[in-house]
């Protein structure tokens, strides 16, 4: 598949048009209210929807509750597999990597803070730690399953936050296209697979191509759930990741709600690691995995871990070839990694479901209109996305 600049441009006009018509009747009919609290009580594939629910969301939940007809379920599996051994590292590449990754893009971290994110960074972390634990279960699909709910509920905040930037006038269509249009919705993709795939090269960690090829098919059957158009998703890794450079390149770059935001993840996540010792970590470790320019631009600061992180590979591999040689040490360290991801899961979480709900109205903590300035744009060179 073919990707230019004019097409790029092209998906940026496009919205999610089931999603946004079904948050437009809602809002029309004041039943967004209403779609929340019963909402509250369907958490599960298979359970009935309850009395009430107003028509057009019950339309809309029964057309989206089924996975594509094109799913192989074996490539599923692989990826189920992939992430059951590398779970503890793919949730250190979401924390440090993909997140920064969304920061450094200003229209996206505009969009973040036009959500109100920037006060619960929390949130949105146990949001994405949840979502991806829920795909990654034994039978996600089928009856009992947590994760096609959340997709449907996911799809429809995307919706309403289009809704009220629009509604609201304080997004510059003309300027930035559609919010959480179909570029940045296959961008987002691009976050969640490719660039955590990268993040793991970085560490050292060994992949096979059907491990990451399966892993990166997993986050299409998400994306074609979440009303990406599959006629423009990369199909493949060799595609996505050129998909991933042109994205990246123009549109990254630093602005004041990036850095803000990388500063808000940063003292999130220094308060999840035990004790101050360890503290500076997080920033070497945001550094070593997004690279220097990225990390400047988000004003990630330079500490005396930054030489000492870069032996992250080494003892990572070490480490695997341990569990490599010896069948219990290898249980032990995938215990292990399981136990630290519940842990940082649950740290995020405080313990709690996390719910996906439409919001009635936006907040800005900025209290300023949805437009990139013209002079936070970085016109790039032809390279791609990390050094």
């Amino acid at each position: 598949m073919t990707y230019t600049q004019a097409s790029m441009d092209a998906l940026r006009t496009e919205g999610d048009e089931l999603a946004d018509a079904t948050v437009a009747t809602l809002f029309e009919r004041g039943e967004i209210g209403t779609f929340n609290t019963l909402m509250r009580y369907v958490s599960t594939v298979g359970q009935e929807l309850p009395e009430g629910l107003p028509d057009v969301a019950r339309d809309y939940l029964n057309a989206t509750g089924r996975p594509p007809s094109w799913v192989d379920w074996g490539e599923m599996e692989k990826a189920r597999l992939f992430f059951i051994d590398n779970n503890v590292h793919i949730s250190t590449a979401l924390s440090f990597a993909s997140m920064p990754a969304c920061y450094v893009l200003p229209h996206v971290a505009r969009l973040l803070s036009s959500t109100h994110s920037l006060k619960y960074p929390s949130k949105r972390m146990a949001e994405t730690g949840q979502f991806t634990v829920y795909l990654m279960q034994p039978g996600a699909f089928e009856a009992g399953s947590r994760f096609i709910p959340a997709v449907q509920k996911v799809r429809l905040l995307h919706a309403s936050i289009r809704h009220h930037l629009k509604r609201e006038d304080r997004w510059d269509t003309a300027a930035l296209g559609t919010p959480i249009c179909q570029e940045d919705m296959i961008g987002g993709q691009m976050m969640f697979s490719i660039q955590v795939l990268d993040a793991l090269h970085r560490l050292g960690i060994h992949m096979s191509e059907e491990g990451a090829e399966a892993y990166y098919y997993a986050w299409r059957v998400v994306g074609a759930l979440l009303g990406i158009d599959q006629d423009h998703v990369p199909k493949n890794l060799g595609e996505a990741r050129v998909f991933s450079d042109l994205y990246m390149t123009r549109h990254m770059g630093p602005s004041e709600e990036g850095a803000q935001l990388t500063r808000q993840l940063i003292e999130l996540y220094e308060e999840v690691v035990p004790g101050t010792l360890l503290d500076p970590v997080v920033s070497a470790l945001i550094r070593y995995l997004i690279g220097d320019t990225c990390a400047d631009w988000l004003r990630v600061p330079r500490t005396p871990w930054d030489t000492a992180v870069k032996a992250a590979p080494a003892l990572l591999g070490l480490l695997e070839t341990i569990e490599d040689r010896s069948p219990l040490a290898g249980w032990a360290l995938d215990r292990l990694g399981h136990l630290t991801s519940v842990f940082e899961l649950s740290s995020l979480t405080r313990g709690r479901v996390m719910h996906y709900a439409i919001p009635e109205q936006l907040k800005s903590d900025f209290g300023v209109s949805a437009t990139v300035p013209a002079k936070s744009r970085w016109t790039p060179p032809p390279a791609t996305v990390t050094e």
